[in-house]
């Protein structure tokens, strides 16, 4: 999202201060509630030993600090984009790489705990064999592994296309206007088809068999095959990432005197309301995970308060009697 565009025309279109004020207070409020939430996930987590121990929430843990990493970035460059409007290709090409790795790594993300809550009703009694806390971190570099293959080789074609006076000149910060080459933006594409439709099979397959096992009315079976579904949700929702251009383009045939506004709502559908689904599917969702959280939530309040009560004491101590 910029905070200048430009219409069929060729003119630039920018907003006005006002609206410009708006949509960044809104970025942020929304980056930094996400954020504050997840950051209690992840206190939650580390505060409870069952937890750590559970590849279950391991694999959980790792897609919100990935989610935190990818929101954290997509809300800079966006405030980046209406403050500065450019930025060094260098320091733009590092913060791409980083959002690009973390927006891959989400949907394979997915596809690793459906496949873990698939073996955990399907085949219960290897589960604990299968699944260890130890492979579970294997898995986790492996999706680092998986994230990092379809945008590396664009590194590598972009330094060995582009001269250095590129690198250290300034550009608005999209991936479009640094990996420009026509080789690049045909391969991201078909490199987007390949990975989405791996999880979108995975998940599928993983349902439908979790769903023939849930015949026997099982409740963890169930709550198996509603956690997959609500996977799939965050899955197209990951999609509107690479749908996001289309969309723009079929809104702005239809709306052509509505750039901005178009421009920043797929800004917040696309990168925003995925990042919101993860603590309301395991945060609030999970009773195990909700009654750790309200725990470690109440105790924050308590010892928030607790100072001001001491003082207040000491004060009302300090008072002569009449």
């Amino acid at each position: 999202m910029n905070s200048s565009c430009c219409n069929s025309s060729g003119l630039p279109v920018r907003d006005s201060f006002n609206a410009a004020l708006a949509k960044n207070l809104i970025v942020v409020l929304l980056c930094t509630g996400i954020n504050y939430i997840n950051s209690s996930l992840v206190f939650t987590f580390f505060q409870s030993q069952t937890f750590r121990e559970n590849p279950r929430y391991v694999l959980f843990i790792h897609m919100v600090l990935n989610d935190m990493i990818q929101l954290s970035i997509a809300g800079a460059l966006h405030v980046v984009s209406y403050v500065f409007y450019t930025i060094n290709v260098s320091l733009c090409c590092l913060l791409l790489m980083v959002a690009i790795f973390t927006t891959l790594n989400t949907p394979l993300n997915l596809a690793g705990m459906a496949v873990e809550r698939y073996i955990a009703i399907c085949d219960p009694l290897r589960h604990s064999q299968i699944c260890t806390v130890r492979r579970t971190y294997t898995l986790i570099a492996l999706i680092w592994v998986g994230g990092a293959l379809p945008i590396l080789p664009d590194l590598f074609v972009l330094l060995a296309t582009e001269p250095a006076s590129f690198f250290h000149s300034t550009i608005l910060c999209s991936r479009d206007y640094v990996f420009r080459h026509p080789y690049l933006l045909q391969k991201k594409n078909v490199s987007h088809m390949v990975y989405l439709s791996l999880v979108w099979l995975t998940l599928t397959y993983t349902y439908f068999r979790i769903l023939f096992a849930a015949k026997a009315a099982s409740a963890d079976a169930r709550r198996a095959r509603n956690t997959i579904l609500l996977h799939a949700a965050q899955l197209l929702m990951c999609m509107f990432t690479y749908i996001g251009p289309l969309l723009d383009t079929l809104l702005l045939d239809i709306f052509p005197s509505h750039l901005l506004e178009i421009r920043f709502t797929s800004y917040l559908i696309v990168h925003i309301l995925p990042r919101f689904l993860s603590p309301i599917i395991y945060g609030m969702r999970d009773q195990a995970f909700r009654k750790h959280l309200k725990h470690h939530l109440l105790c924050t309040i308590c010892l928030s308060r607790a100072p001001r009560r001491v003082s207040v004491k000491k004060h009302s101590a300090n008072i002569p009697s009449t």
